[in-house]
């Protein structure tokens, strides 16, 4: 009986846990870190407010853990470089498709990296593993002559800007012409193959 009750108890409370990252990961991305309280999380989480004290100590932990999606896809690819400009295709597809499945934490993010926050630093985890992966992948199309640009750390900046900004803005771009995960991975990798001169510009 006791047993059934941990595992209740634990269940409980991973259900709970769920309910505050979603709520804050919504409210960040909304209102920025500065502009959340924890107090809004836990109405928009249908918690009490002592309960993001104890599951996780403040308003700063909740923030940091709900990145942790963040940082496994990228962490967890390996690329042989044989074929690098296959690679960077993979790469920058899956990136943007990754982009529109977790549009929120990639705005919170993109708030952070604009506003030089004091907390990028402990978010190292999360963006840093991308730009060195696909640093390591521009460096083999260059040696091998698939792209030809004279700055690699130019040509990162470059199509990790391209990467972070698929998604349409309705304020920028009010048109309608709105695309699926997969168009706009295309587009994107179309686009960023002609900017580093590709010597064959097509994404297959």
């Amino acid at each position: 009986m006791d047993q059934k009750r941990n595992n209740s108890d634990k269940d409980k409370n991973k259900e709970v846990k769920n309910q505050i990252l979603q709520a804050a990961k919504k409210l960040f991305s909304k209102n920025g870190f500065n502009g959340t309280t924890v107090r809004q999380i836990c109405d928009e989480a249908n918690v009490s407010l002592a309960l993001v004290s104890y599951h996780f100590g403040g308003k700063e932990n909740v923030f940091y853990e709900i990145f942790d999606p963040l940082r496994l896809p990228f962490m967890d690819s390996e690329f042989t470089l044989s074929e690098p400009k296959q690679d960077l295709i993979f790469f920058c597809k899956t990136f943007v498709i990754y982009r529109y499945e977790e549009q929120e934490l990639f705005n919170i993010l993109q708030q952070e990296l604009l506003l030089k926050s004091p907390r990028i630093d402990m978010l190292k985890d999360v963006f840093l593993p991308s730009w060195e992966q696909l640093r390591i992948i521009l460096l083999a199309c260059k040696e091998k002559g698939v792209i030809d640009s004279p700055s690699i750390d130019m040509a990162v900046n470059f199509v990790m800007g391209t990467l972070m900004f698929t998604l349409n803005n309705p304020f920028l771009n009010p048109s309608n012409d709105n695309h699926t995960p997969e168009e706009a991975a295309e587009l994107a990798v179309g686009y960023i193959l002609n900017g580093l001169q590709s010597s064959a510009s097509d994404s297959r």
